[in-house]
């Protein structure tokens, strides 16, 4: 099952490691880092550069490294799809 992140943006459920609320983690200093460190690595992905990101969804796929991949739906709204089947295809 894929969940559908916003923008035609499409993950593979099984890959998800997290689902995260930007506003709120990115006041500790540990996720600023962790997010810088993935820019910097080249493994963040806007899945819209004119929308502001609510949420940031961390892949990994066996064998290759973690993607972070930052969406413009909050992350309740990707939490219900995941759980309703309505953003899964």
């Amino acid at each position: 099952m894929y969940l559908h992140l916003g923008s035609g943006t499409l993950v593979n459920e099984k890959d998800i490691i997290g689902i995260f609320d930007l506003e709120i983690t990115s006041q500790s200093f540990r996720t600023r880092n962790y997010l810088n460190e993935a820019e910097r690595r080249g493994h963040l992905v806007y899945v819209d550069i004119e929308e502001i990101p609510k949420s940031f969804v961390v892949c990994a796929k066996p064998g290759e490294g973690q993607t972070v991949i930052l969406s413009p739906l909050s992350p309740q709204t990707l939490q219900r799809r995941g759980e309703t089947g309505s953003g899964l295809l």
